[in-house]
């Protein structure tokens, strides 16, 4: 009854479209024919998954067939839409319809029915994709739940338990009819007419592919060798490039020599159905063996290159073993999976053959656990002492972890959960060897790195390092979510659900527009900084324009060139904004309270750069802070200080506070340098001393002259001062001790004293000084004390110091 609704809807929505726009919104006949099928695809779906009957092989069949209609209802979702937009702007472009018994021209009006006609037929096929794979997506995504609800199933089924001595009779029974099959089924063969005829005629290419695979197997170490010591001689000496790819020669040649002995043994006919799926699979188990012994090769090399103390030589070839028995082990039980497909054995007998090598594996992780160096020695002052410290964190994970599957794994066999024992302790041995590559491939990359750059062991520490590993690891994702019992269509589907992208207010944002508007603003920030770049060094310096305003013009083509970039990425990219104006509306209430600080300073920052009223070089002096301004950016403004200190002022401190600006559109400014001369000195000739000293100074404007002005009478000197305009006010302090050297020079040799400061000290009782014997003590209140009369005492400024140099 469901499938005949949808079906119903759907021909509705056909004839509905077909109303609209007569015969130009009809679909060929082809999209319908398409669609047919689509329609009873859908409906087998739905019908297999209602019934829950189907293999996983039929449903996995089915689901593939869904996704490829699903992705050619996705490709028709999108079609045409460009030519869609431009009929929708020509009919808007024609005016709404008049309303109520208005009528339009006939012209007018025959050219929107037109449009609307086309409008229509280009429309209909894409509503109908819509409706399509809408209806794809949940099939899909009903077939993925499905096959998962039946592989947890599996894999929490409990079964016979492995160690009951009844399965065992018939488990070695079923074993060994099974090697007596393979044997027998390869004699049988051997003794027939084709295999004869087949050795006969090509006896000779067989005889070769054996001589190949010999020679290799035999000579491929020596030969990895060779090329090795050819490569060095390229160069690269100690960042260990050769050394790697000497040793991935040393497990290809080899495998490669497998392969040609499999081929020739395939070539005789000799083996049966059984040997031929036996021998598919040998190439794979001789590459599992020899990538393991390489991984336990390059382990050693990694620890003593990330800072760790070696091994002994016990720890290492154990740790070697360890792994190649974990290989052999694996190869086991992927021979125990082939068994129970060719055999199709019972249960219990694949519970009583898997459980021996689901033991012993778990074991060996464990005897890997404690296989470990002695403490790391990493200096913390050291550049990789984080690198080390953050690989010894990651061992030390994985040897708890290591821990926790060895145990739990043979007791799950035991108690009968076969599959999930195997679920779990297998996954870890591909998972751990995994990492271990992950780790070697990107020391391998960052020595290529650091090679190429010249930059040698220092490129450990580089943001190449960081990244190659970042993205080996999300690469490494996918490969471990197999390894844990994932579906490759499940990460198939994860994958078009990103390619599809994901909705933000309407704005539909995949990796295709991203990765475009990506590569186009970048574009467009490169141009943006060679533009200024070539203003700053080649344009700019040949015109008249202060270098405050040549900062100015080049940081406002920044910010220009940045938003027309983000514009021209936003367009080519093909983000309709429009949808997100009530989202920014909302959320620019937010920001206005939110960052208002924000925003002030980089309004404030924008005032600066239009107005100017600092430029980059002006000396000023803003919150008690005196110095240069050397960057004026959007939210802040650089100043050094005369003792070389950067002071990061916010904009909006410049626009609203006060601001001194010594340099502010010329270098003139004033010098004011005081001086004091004793009483009774003839200040008409200090005046014009002073007038000399300040005319003869180079840096000292003739006009307007210098003028000497006599401030008043000082507490201890009579105040003069000199007033000169500089032409360069920068100079001031070194003008101004100038003119103190030549003032003091010039008093010497005119005999002028300048005075310091002199005090007339009173004691109330100097009787206390001259009688300091214990036995005469004046009373305060007494008549004799009372009635002294004081008496001055001159002082000089030495006197004015107590013994610890502190001043009375």
């Amino acid at each position: 009854m469901l499938r005949q609704v949808r079906l119903l809807l759907a021909l509705v929505s056909i004839c509905l479209a077909v109303l609209c726009g007569p015969a130009a919104a009809q679909l060929s006949d082809r999209q319908s024919e398409y669609y047919q099928g689509w329609v009873k695809t859908a409906d087998r779906a739905e019908v297999v998954i209602e019934a829950d009957r189907a293999s996983n092989a039929s449903l996995e069949n089915l689901r593939s067939e869904i996704h490829a209609y699903r992705d050619d209802f996705n490709r028709a979702r999108g079609a045409n839409t460009e030519r869609i937009q431009t009929l929708d702007a020509q009919i808007e472009a024609l005016g709404p319809k008049p309303e109520g018994d208005a009528s339009e021209p006939k012209d007018i009006a025959a050219l929107r029915a037109h449009l609307e006609e086309q409008l229509n037929a280009l429309q209909v096929p894409r509503i109908i994709s819509e409706e399509a794979f809408s209806r794809a997506n949940g099939l899909i995504a009903e077939i993925d739940q499905l096959l998962r609800n039946r592989q947890t199933k599996e894999l929490l089924e409990r079964g016979p338990s492995p160690i009951n001595p009844i399965y065992w009779g018939p488990a070695w029974t079923d074993v060994t009819e099974a090697a007596r099959g393979l044997f027998n089924e390869a004699r049988r063969n051997l003794q027939t007419d084709v295999a004869h005829e087949k050795l006969r005629n090509q006896g000779l290419g067989i005889f070769v592919l054996v001589v190949l695979a010999g020679v290799l197997l035999f000579y491929g170490k020596h030969w990895s060798e060779l090329a090795g010591s050819y490569l060095r001689k390229l160069g690269g000496r100690g960042s260990g490039v050769w050394t790697f790819l000497t040793s991935l020669l040393r497990i290809i040649l080899p495998w490669l020599g497998v392969w040609l002995i499999v081929k020739a043994i395939v070539m005789t006919g000799v083996p049966g159905l059984r040997g031929t799926l036996l021998l598919e699979n040998i190439p794979y188990w001789a590459a599992i063996i020899l990538y393991y012994d390489w991984i336990g090769r390059q382990v050693y090399v990694l620890q003593e290159a990330q800072g760790f103390k070696r091994l002994t030589a016990k720890r290492v070839a154990e740790l070697r073993v360890y792994l190649d028995l974990l290989a052999v082990l694996l190869i086991l039980h992927e021979l125990v999976n082939l068994f129970e497909q060719i055999e199709n054995i019972s249960d219990a007998t694949r519970a009583v053959v898997g459980f021996p090598v689901t033991i012993i594996t778990a074991l060996v992780l464990l005897r890997v656990r404690q296989v470990r160096s002695t403490e790391v020695v990493v200096d913390s002052d050291e550049p990789g002492a984080t690198r080390g410290a953050g690989l010894a964190q990651l061992i030390e994970f994985l040897r708890r972890a290591l821990f926790l599957l060895g145990i739990a794994s043979p007791v799950l066999a035991v108690v009968g959960y076969t599959n999930a024992a195997e679920a779990i302790v297998y996954p870890a041995v591909k998972s751990l060897v995994l990492i271990a590559a992950l780790v070697i491939v990107q020391r391998f990359l960052t020595a290529v790195y650091g090679w190429v750059t010249r930059q040698g062991d220092g490129a450990k520490d580089s943001l190449f390092s960081v990244l190659i590993g970042f993205a080996m690891a999300i690469f490494a994702i996918p490969v471990l979510a197999i390894y844990w019992g994932a579906r490759k269509t499940d990460l198939l589907e994860v994958w078009s659900r990103i390619l599809l992208g994901f909705d933000v207010g309407g704005v539909t944002v995949s990796p295709k527009n991203f990765f475009t508007f990506l590569i186009v603003f970048l574009m467009g920030y490169g141009l943006t900084r060679m533009l200024q770049g070539g203003l700053r060094s080649s344009l700019l310096p040949k015109t008249k324009i202060d270098p405050g305003g040549q900062n100015a013009i080049v940081a406002g083509t920044g910010y220009v060139g940045i938003f027309l970039a983000a514009l021209c990425a936003i367009m080519v990219a093909g983000f309709d904004l429009s949808s997100l104006a009530i989202v920014a509306g909302a959320l620019s209430v937010g920001i206005g309270f939110g960052l208002q600080t924000i925003v002030s300073n980089f309004v404030s920052g924008i005032i600066l750069l239009v107005e100017r009223p600092i430029s980059k070089g002006d000396w000023i002096d803003v919150n008690g802070m005196m110095g240069y301004v050397r960057d004026i950016s959007v939210r802040s403004t650089r100043i050094e200080t005369f003792d070389r200190t950067d002071v990061i002022v916010p904009n909006s401190d410049l626009i609203s506070g006060v601001v001194t600006n010594y340099t502010r559109g010329n270098t003139i400014g004033r010098v004011i340098v005081p001086v004091g001369v004793a009483y009774g000195t003839d200040t008409r000739k200090v005046e014009k001393i002073l007038g000399e000293i300040a005319n003869a100074n180079p840096m000292v404007l003739a006009n307007p002259a210098p003028s000497v002005v006599f401030q008043g009478f000082g507490a201890d000197s009579l105040d003069f001062e000199i007033r000169a305009i500089l032409r360069d006010v920068n100079w001031m302090l070194s003008v101004k001790s100038d003119m103190n050297h030549e003032i003091n020079r010039r008093f010497v040799e005119e005999g002028i004293e300048i005075p310091f400061a002199q005090r007339d000290v009173w004691l109330r009782n100097p009787e206390t000084l001259r009688n300091t014997g214990p036995e005469v003590k004046a009373a305060p209140n007494s008549e004799e004390g009372s009635a002294a009369k004081p008496t001055p005492i001159k002082m000089t400024e030495a006197d004015m110091s107590d013994s610890d140099g502190d001043e009375i």
